[in-house]
């Protein structure tokens, strides 16, 4: 069975022969560079620097030598530009991290050390303009920087926070249909994220990729804004889900299916102990949005759409299928009420979850590897029955995780699809 058969079988509620990997076709199921250096090195290949694929938390390729070792399933179709703006692709320079790790980035990937040490990266490359986001010199990501501009309630307008809003252009068309033939042609399940459907994510919030962000940006301001300003979100809500449909309609003329499925959205609802918001407010702020979106998709195209959300959701997985996702992830097995036996009886039906494969806050970064390989024997026992589920970490692998506990988690794996 290839990898498109065993996807396609899964991603639609039914058994295949091995269960179903992915280690990097998102932004929240991939690698750390520095752990995908590590993997190489236990591997045996040879010693070149790890390409960034997303500068912003600095996640390194899953390139073609680890996706034939590790027997990855799924790819990405990448996007043209990254989350500050800039092209994200070839020609590349190299780069010394702070913690010692030589890596390729993108041309525009330009930085400037403050008087602590600190990285600070700048929109559209662009070291005239404030710099939107710093990486401690202590940490192995960047954090943005909040650069909310002082404003008055009477004077705030929601076009201000859908500036990074607009029409997909023909530069992007021509290279998305030339992306999605490519990484169709791989023969593995394609993922894309097309952008601009993240309705209300705290990553995209304060504006990295622009010069002088408008609106809120301030992210607790935000999140007073879901209470305090409830019309002013529905109405960027509103345009921007417009403003998907006409680009999703466009690129689906020169995609079609060469993508298997879509990241949509990446707003976190939940923290380890509960939900952010009320279901009430789900309703109110959300589902007619991820409704529009989910729609058009379901009606047009073959794709199946993915929803991110971290923490203790279990109680909005209701609200999820209903909103008209068919992907859940990271299924962040650690944090309350999401326990894996009654999320796959209650939900499997409808919901394939992607992730929760091993807890990557206690269990991989710090339990022996017997302990790793029975959680992972474990967690697929449960989630891997009747297909819809996609092995892959509770989010991305960091950087300080030992090389043996990912070895013995991917062992655990490979034990397991043996079967």
């Amino acid at each position: 069975m290839t990898s498109k058969e065993r996807f396609d079988l899964t991603i639609n509620h039914k058994q295949p022969d091995k269960v179903v990997v992915d280690f990097g076709s998102t932004s929240v199921t991939g690698i750390h560079a520095k752990t995908v250096e590590n993997l190489r090195k236990h591997f045996g290949l040879a010693n070149k620097p790890v390409r960034i694929t997303d500068p912003y938390q600095m996640l390194g390729e899953v390139d073609q030598e680890l996706i034939d070792i590790i027997g990855v399933d799924v790819i990405a179709a990448k996007g043209r530009k990254n989350s500050f703006g800039f092209y994200n692709h070839e020609p590349l320079k190299e780069y010394l991290t702070p913690w010692g790790q030589t890596v390729l980035v993108p041309e525009a990937f330009r930085t400037i050390n403050d008087e602590n040490g600190d990285v600070l990266i700048y929109p559209e490359g662009d070291i005239s303009a404030s710099p939107s986001a710093r990486m401690p010199k202590s940490s192995f990501f960047f954090d943005a920087i909040i650069r909310q501009q002082p404003f008055k309630e009477e004077e705030l307008d929601p076009k201000d926070n859908l500036e990074e809003y607009g029409l997909v252009s023909e530069d992007d068309l021509a290279y998305w249909s030339e992306t999605a033939q490519k990484a169709r042609a791989t023969g593995k399940a394609v993922v894309a994220g097309l952008g601009g459907t993240a309705l209300g994510d705290i990553a995209h919030i304060p504006g990295m990729k622009l010069k002088k962000p408008k609106g809120i940006r301030d992210i607790t301001e935000w999140y007073m804004s879901i209470i305090m300003r409830p019309d002013f979100v529905k109405t960027i809500f509103d345009r921007q889900s417009e403003i998907a449909v006409e680009n999703l309609k466009r690129l689906y003329q020169v995609i079609g299916n060469n993508v298997d499925a879509v990241f949509i959205c990446g707003t976190d609802f939940g923290t380890q102990e509960s939900t952010f918001c009320a279901p009430e407010q789900f309703d109110d702020l959300w589902m007619p949005y991820y409704q529009r979106i989910n729609n058009w998709i379901h009606t047009n195209t073959n794709w199946k759409t993915f929803k991110h959300s971290c923490g203790a959701v279990e109680s909005f997985m209701p609200k999820f299928i209903e909103a008209g996702f068919d992907i859940i992830n990271p299924v962040q097995v650690n944090a309350k009420g999401m326990d894996p036996v009654h999320l796959k009886k209650t939900y499997g039906k409808d919901l394939v979850f992607w992730g929760g494969g091993i807890d990557t806050q206690k269990t991989l970064p710090y339990a022996s590897p017997e302990k790793i390989r029975e959680e992972v024997l474990r967690l697929c026992d449960i989630f891997a029955k009747d297909g819809g589920f996609i092995f892959n970490t509770v989010h991305n692998i960091q950087a300080n995780v030992p090389v043996e506990n990912v070895i013995a988690m991917l062992n655990a794996l490979k034990e397991f699809n043996g079967k």
